[in-house]
């Protein structure tokens, strides 16, 4: 009878862990249920296994106090269990205000305790039949003995032992059927998590595509109303013109500021898809704050009070220091719009550390040491709802036609690409906080000066016709341009539709003194071309320029060193500029 109690110890101890994974996935289940339709009734599943799973999990601790393996094995799965519930109840509370990123990797996380949970309790089940096994050995063999015990006694002596023996195999036949229902209920449970992951992978792709066809959306009808100015423009110049009418200026300077105006969208977008061309310098985040002071105070205007606190001993930065100067007038810009033109904006400078805590609930932060930029305004402040959408492409609270929703991420493009952290803090009635992380920089680099303005005498520059340049572009209309743009700045202009007539008018023309050539091109790339021509010519100038920026001079957000490179579209000044610069007669600005 002994045997038979163990075996029967063994079953129940087999049941007790069966119903702690159910319970534990009915939990989940419940969760899951919640956080894809919102509903309170899928909860009630999550609740009944926060009360039950105690109760579960001390029944079993009581039925395996003689087993120290199993005892320490049931410490573990409480641990597990007491960390999975907690998490789900976490995301339960936060439903709907979780970035995709932080809600892949609380997935991840959940996914991984689920796990450990079902290896705990499989280690748990396997120890359990290795101990059923022994203990079935041992009813048989005492099956055995009491046959062998009773074959000389009297008849009724052998009935009641082949009684007996037919009920020991009753009981090893209901075990038997017991195994093959738990290796069912095992391979259930594994089916219906694939199932939840496979719903959950759908939800996040509906939700990547949701945000698409926003910003396509949100795109489309910025540019379109940016081509219809422009097509007015120039459907008005040409009427004019057949006219004989000659006001024409301001015509020109609508389609120009619409061109502008797609230009920097175009900037922007690249900077939120972390995809603008850096070229990052030594920077001292208090000269770059003090030295733009004056122009944040003009363009916030007179009855908004600008105030810097620059922290002593601020470390350096290596970051793009005309992108840097962009975010921080963007955030200044954004706190005046939000005090509606009355208030003041405080923008600070100091030494930061995020520990290793902070890093891991905030997705892609790495602990260590940073410099933080803060802008702060004495606003309204922003609602939860507000904050957590603030940096999606196309979002914003200002009214149709004061802002295009790119501001902030742009910010937020360019604080990633830079390595860094944005965070914003705000309370209602109390105004809003931008912070802004950006790596400390330890090595060694001439600290970058502060950036002027052009000049107008830079902006009149005209070359020299002794100057030859070389225009490289296989795309007609723009190749077209930029050689009539570089012969109304005065200088003499030769033109090739691929790098294979380039090289041959390099060969063919030994004065060419600068190699203006597009990067995207077939057959040989624009620098691919620069190194065969500076084989050939080591002292020739060379300038690159293309609209798309994974290309041969941009690795990782960020230009190679050395390259002279002007992004398109681009006016006859920054065209004036860029070249006078490289060929030495003009000074950069």
């Amino acid at each position: 009878m002994a045997a038979q109690t163990w075996v029967e110890h063994t079953l129940y101890v087999r049941t007790a862990l069966l119903q702690t994974l159910s319970t534990l996935q009915d939990a989940e289940t419940g969760q899951r249920g919640f956080l894809l339709t919102g509903d309170e009734i899928f909860l009630e599943p999550f609740r009944n296994a926060d009360r039950t799973i105690g109760e579960r999990l001390g029944a079993l601790e009581r039925t395996i106090l003689d087993n120290e393996v199993q005892m320490q094995r049931l410490k573990r799965l409480r641990s597990v269990v007491a960390d999975r519930l907690a998490a789900l109840q976490k995301r339960i509370q936060e439903r709907g205000a979780m970035p995709d990123a932080t809600l892949a990797d609380r997935l991840k996380v959940g996914k991984r305790l689920m796990d450990e949970a079902r290896g705990i309790i499989a280690e748990m089940l396997a120890d359990e039949e290795r101990l059923l096994t022994t203990r079935n050995a041992e009813m048989r063999w005492t099956v055995t003995s009491t046959q062998i015990g009773v074959a000389g006694a009297l008849l009724s002596a052998a009935l009641l032992g082949w009684a007996t023996l037919k009920d020991r195999q009753r009981q090893v036949a209901e075990l038997q059927t017991a195994n093959v229902a738990l290796r069912i209920a095992l391979k259930q449970a594994a089916e219906q998590s694939e199932r939840r992951e496979r719903v959950e992978s759908q939800l996040r792709q509906a939700q990547k595509m949701q945000a698409v066809g926003q910003l396509t959306g949100g795109l489309a009808h910025d540019f379109n109303n940016m081509l219809a100015v422009i097509v007015g423009c120039l459907n008005l110049l040409k009427r004019k013109m057949a006219r004989g009418e000659i006001d024409k200026d301001s015509l020109i300077d609508k389609a120009m500021e619409c061109v502008d105006r797609a230009a920097a969208l175009t900037h922007r977008l690249l900077a939120f898809s972390r995809q603008q061309p850096l070229a990052p310098q030594t920077v001292d985040a208090n000269k770059l704050v003090g030295g733009m002071a004056e122009m944040i105070r003009r363009t916030l205007g007179e009855s908004i009070s600008v105030e810097t606190v620059l922290a002593s001993g601020v470390w350096r930065i290596h970051v793009d220091p005309n992108q840097l100067e962009s975010a921080i007038l963007n955030l200044a810009v954004n706190a005046r719009d939000a005090m509606n033109d009355e208030g003041k904006v405080t923008i600070e400078t100091s030494n930061a550390y995020i520990d290793d805590n902070y890093a891991r609930e905030h997705a892609e932060v790495k602990e260590g040491q940073y410099v933080l930029v803060a802008v702060s305004d004495s606003g309204a402040g922003m609602p939860p709802e507000i904050i957590a959408q603030a940096f999606e492409p196309f979002f914003t609270t200002k009214g149709p036609g004061k802002g295009t929703g790119l501001g902030l991420s742009q910010v937020f493009g360019f604080v990633k690409q830079s390595g860094g952290h944005i965070k914003i803090y705000s309370e209602i009635g109390q105004g809003t906080t931008v912070k802004i992380y950006l790596p400390r920089f330890v090595g060694e680099g001439e600290v970058a000066g502060p950036r002027r303005e052009p000049s107008a005498a830079g902006m009149a520059f005209r070359g020299s016709p002794e100057t030859l340049i070389l225009v490289v572009e296989d795309e007609d209309r723009m190749r077209s341009i930029a050689v009539a743009m570089f012969q109304d700045l005065g200088y003499s202009v030769l033109a090739a539709g691929s790098a294979v007539e380039a090289l041959a008018l390099i060969k063919a023309n030994p004065d060419i003194d600068l190699l203006f050539t597009d990067i995207v091109m077939p057959d040989m790339n624009g620098r691919a071309l620069a190194e065969e021509a500076l084989r050939r010519r080591p002292d020739l100038k060379i300038v690159f320029t293309t609209g798309f920026s994974r290309n041969a001079v941009i690795h990782n957000g960020v230009l190679d060193r050395g390259v002279n490179f002007l992004p398109k579209p681009f006016s006859i000044e920054q065209l004036a500029q860029k070249v006078g610069a490289v060929l030495g007669v003009m000074e950069t600005t």
